[in-house]
């Protein structure tokens, strides 16, 4: 059983220091490069899916959440204010409020709906120390958030593709969901009081979870504060079940934001929101990765995709060769030379490594390379620019598979 919290700090992926606080962890560099990829991954799927990415503050007045119904339903998770120039500001514990207001901002059309507004950002929970855990539960989060603005026509369509795009990215990601539920309101003063809408959005929902074919489960008590949502479920080796990705139809907040666009008809309408996130928080879904994989991310993802490794001191320069090479190419490779041990200590030391290339002095002199896979299968001896080439190849498709035919 793989727990990220160690995996993390024996791979220097993450760590944290009491003088930043509980729940904040530090990205080190292998970790950062981990994150940069992933969250490369998403925009890059977001863009092909026709989203647009924007930028917004972390801060907001009060009165932003009092509009929102943040403040009134989920104030016991936010920060408490912090008085500047006379007005009380919070850190934003969404990104769905900012994104509605760059909506409202200008005029909008029906021919620009539906309008995919996307944004890798930052938001902050105010989570009791008892509950913190590695990046699995964290005080600031990078989250994977967007937000569709769309006529009720739309809205289903709309959905089912942000559900397509989550299923899309588990498979690249090599980790699967273990069930879907559909969340609904309970009991209690923690939702906003509109029947109507929640019958409304909770039926499209379920539209949604029909036409794609997958199982589910309604679950009470577990919706948003404003409405129902599609909670993509996943489970650590140690069978605890958490969510890390949304698909949320909103009819609450374009209300009460006064959202409108103009219809063919030149009458104003309201559109609807669909909040999704693909991967959830970066946190989680690095924890998860981490869990699911023991450290032995997809060549994509690794922190190190390649190790070249020189037999002796005479092959180092070649060897500095070829990661030239190899990063030229935007792979990320580095050498572990003789200086490091014996080559049987660093083919070790170098286990999760997707790529392993050995170098020895008739490798150096006939511009080859002995290659190793990580699952301990042995392609061969290449030349250099062929086995480039397919390292390449494979990082460039994404997904789990080491190695393809020739």
């Amino acid at each position: 059983m793989h727990d990220h919290r160690r995996l993390g700090r024996e791979l220097g992926l993450f760590d944290t220091d009491p003088l930043m606080g509980a729940g904040l962890p530090y990205w080190l560099p292998d970790g950062a490069v981990v994150r940069h990829t992933l969250e490369e991954y998403v925009r890059e799927a977001e863009r092909a899916a026709g989203y647009r990415h924007v930028y917004s503050p972390v801060l907001g007045k009060r009165e932003l959440y009092e509009l929102s119904g943040h403040w009134d339903h989920y104030r016991d998770d936010m920060y408490p204010p912090m008085e500047l120039g006379g007005e009380q500001m919070l850190l934003r514990p969404s990104l769905c409020p900012h994104h509605a207001l760059i909506f409202r901002s200008r005029a909008r059309s029906h021919r620009e709906l539906p309008l995919r507004m996307a944004e890798l950002g930052g938001m902050y929970r105010s989570e009791r120390s008892g509950v913190l855990g590695g990046l699995t539960r964290v005080r600031a989060i990078q989250l994977n958030d967007a937000h569709i603005f769309c006529t009720p026509d739309q809205a289903v369509e709309e959905a089912a593709g942000a559900l397509a795009l989550i299923s899309r990215a588990y498979a690249d990601l090599g980790i699967r969901a273990s069930r879907h539920r559909l969340s609904l309101p309970g009991g209690g003063g923690k939702y906003v009081a509109d029947p109507a809408l929640w019958r409304r959005a909770t039926a499209l929902l379920r539209e949604v979870l029909d036409a794609s074919g997958v199982a589910y489960e309604a679950v009470e008590g577990e919706a948003a504060f404003y409405g129902p949502k599609i909670d993509v479920q996943i489970t650590d080796p140690a069978g605890r079940e958490s969510t890390l990705s949304t698909v949320q139809i909103d009819f609450h907040q374009p209300e009460r934001f006064g959202l409108r666009h103009i219809g063919p008809d030149g009458a104003r309408h309201r559109p609807v929101m669909v909040h999704r996130s693909v991967i959830g928080s970066v946190e989680r879904a690095v924890a998860h990765l981490l869990e699911e994989h023991g450290g032995a991310f997809p060549p994509w993802l690794a922190p190190v995709q390649l190790v070249v490794l020189p037999v002796g001191a005479g092959q180092e320069e070649r060897a500095h060769a070829v990661v030239r090479e190899a990063v030229a190419l935007g792979l990320r490779a580095e050498v572990s030379g003789p200086d490091e041990g014996s080559l049987g200590a660093r083919i070790r030391r170098a286990r999760l490594v997707p790529y392993q290339a050995v170098l020895g002095a008739r490798e150096a002199a006939d511009g080859l390379l002995a290659v190793r896979l990580r699952d301990g299968r042995r392609p061969g001896v290449l030349p250099v620019a062929e086995f480039l080439r397919r390292v390449g190849q494979r990082v460039r498709a994404r997904g789990t598979a080491l190695w393809d035919a020739a």
